[in-house]
């Protein structure tokens, strides 16, 4: 058998597709409870922000992409902004009804 360009560029991507799946996250027990309490953080106006709602993030209450690798991906961060500089409450534990925003829902 002949091993030709075209194979040798199959093979790299099959194996690429392989690797990339063996680092999948299962979707079971998400989104996860990144901490029981909300995070005080200063925002900048007109900047835009990116809230994980997988709870996943090494770097909460931000996302850093790891939505991603959850298998079926059916997490998207939540992209915001702010109008005015401002001091605000964000939600860890991903259960509040006004996202990104804490609504006490940790305490229930």
């Amino acid at each position: 058998m002949n091993f030709t360009v075209s194979h040798f560029i199959q093979w790299v991507v099959m194996t690429k597709k392989l690797s990339s799946m063996e680092d999948m996250i299962p979707n079971e027990g998400l989104p996860k409870v990144a901490a029981a309490q909300p995070c005080c953080v200063q925002l900048e106006a007109g900047k835009n922000y990116a809230w994980c709602t997988c709870g996943l993030s090494e770097k909460q209450p931000f996302c850093d992409g790891r939505h991603k690798k959850v298998e079926g991906m059916p997490y998207r961060s939540q992209v915001f902004t702010v109008e005015q500089n401002t001091e605000a409450w964000l939600c860890q534990c991903k259960k509040t009804k006004n996202p990104p925003y804490c609504d006490g829902s940790h305490n229930q």
